[in-house]
């Protein structure tokens, strides 16, 4: 859209819904942009019809068929109407699949005079807000046939049913839990093999660890990609997900070109200037963690101070995740990782295990879409388990671990946890989600 002269500054979540009025035809995906144009109205609306053109759609019978359809919602604070557009739109209040996307780019706070502008025009005493909730807000998410899904490896994937377990495979010398078991190729095969075999939904290759220093891209990749070449020929991984974790964009592409569905990135993009636009090309989910500092420094005085540890994760979260979406990844494609260990004291990393659903409250202020997020928690064998439960060898950190997991997934905010032992982590998080239910 931007070399159409449109410049998307905010992305709503993706949502797959049954379709609407012609019925006998595939499940629509739903989503909304927010985004500046110079375009005035009418010329917005050629340029969208030609860009419709341009991806396939042609005349057929109206709500039939097609590959995309899009309309105009708002357009600042005004309102127009003539022979060939409405704006607003004439039958947002009743389309639930177009208000679910539409909320996402608002924040539960008004932040401006336009947005303000907006929810006078919904004619609902409580705007925008209000009509959403008259509608069923939160409660038709998962029912009514509407689903918050995230494109990944050619498919849509539901967080929501129930929590995903992702296995760690470091191939670190160094490792804090299991430094050197696995470097060898041989080695790591056996191991994912037996985290898939275990349950995992989704396995990780580690490539740093906390308090380390910083390696070189080349080292990096030198420890990886013959790991990744390897998992990834193995017909067990079939259907599942491999993440690679790197905070070098260079690592990242080259990992994507190998294969892997997922980056995790412990530094959101502060560690390589590049990390953004690198991955807003490549088109796969992103993991932004929040840290202070890097690896090397994360857990120096500075780096520990917080007044609130919570609140001030997610403005410091938000805001790497803003610079990201305006960079070009989408809302739809992020995930959200507090932390846990990294430029935290063990009393912080409590408070974040209690306070998950705070931070989504934190951020909804801001975004609704960035607050829908899949949040990803990684307990598993922390130091501060170990400081608390008197555990100095992380091998031995397991049973806490599955305390923490399971605190964790009944807090009700963790869609994936990541953990070094599967099976019975599993079983913790099996558990949890027929409580929820």
């Amino acid at each position: 859209m931007r070399k159409s002269g449109i410049n998307i500054t905010r992305h709503a979540c993706l949502y797959e819904t049954a379709p609407a009025y012609v019925t006998d035809q595939p499940r629509f995906i739903n989503s909304t942009i927010r985004g500046v144009t110079k375009l005035g109205p009418h010329e917005l609306l050629s340029t969208l019809k030609r860009i419709e053109k341009d991806l396939g759609r042609k005349d057929g019978i109206r709500y039939g068929p097609r590959p995309i359809d899009l309309d105009i919602l708002f357009y600042g604070k005004y309102k127009v109407r003539s022979d060939i557009l409405t704006i607003p739109h004439e039958r947002i209040w009743e389309r639930p699949f177009v208000m679910a996307p539409l909320m996402d780019l608002l924040g539960s706070a008004i932040d401006s005079d336009t947005v303000a502008a907006w929810h006078s025009f919904s004619g609902h005493s409580g705007g925008l807000s209000g009509l959403w909730d008259d509608l069923g807000s939160e409660s038709l998410i998962g029912e009514e046939g509407m689903y918050r899904v995230m494109p990944v490896a050619n498919g849509l994937l539901d967080w929501s049913p129930r929590t995903s377990i992702m296995g760690i495979l470091n191939v670190t010398p160094d490792s804090f839990s299991d430094g050197g078991n696995f470097l060898s190729v041989e080695s790591a095969v056996s191991q994912v093999r037996l985290m898939i075999s275990e349950g995992a939904d989704m396995s990780r290759a580690q490539s740093t660890r906390p308090m380390a220093s910083r390696i070189s891209v080349e080292e990096e990749l030198d420890r990886l990609i013959p790991v990744l070449e390897a998992v990834m020929s193995m017909p067990e991984v079939e259907g599942k997900l491999i993440s690679v974790d790197t905070f070098y964009s260079k690592v990242a592409s080259e990992a994507v070109s190998k294969g892997a569905h997922l980056i995790n990135d412990v530094s959101a993009g502060q560690l390589d200037s590049y990390m953004f636009k690198v991955m807003a090309d490549l088109d796969v989910p992103y993991v932004a963690m929040h840290m202070r500092g890097d690896p090397s420094t994360m857990q120096n005085s500075e780096n520990l101070k917080y007044d609130n540890v919570c609140e001030e994760i997610s403005s410091e979260l938000y805001l790497r995740i803003r610079e990201a979406e305006m960079s070009g990844i989408p809302a739809w494609r992020i995930i959200i990782d507090p932390g846990f260990g990294f430029s935290k004291k063990t009393e912080d990393n409590l408070d974040i295990l209690m306070g998950r659903p705070d931070i989504r409250e934190e951020i909804a202020t801001r975004s609704l879409a960035i607050s829908h997020a899949s949040m990803l928690i990684g307990p598993s064998r922390k130091r501060f388990l170990g400081e608390i439960c008197s555990l100095p060898s992380s091998a031995e950190r397991d049973h806490a671990t599955i305390a923490s997991v399971t605190a964790g997934v009944l807090g009700g905010a963790a869609n994936i946890v990541r953990v070094h032992n599967v099976k019975d982590n599993l079983d913790a998080a099996k558990l949890c989600d027929a409580i929820l239910r």
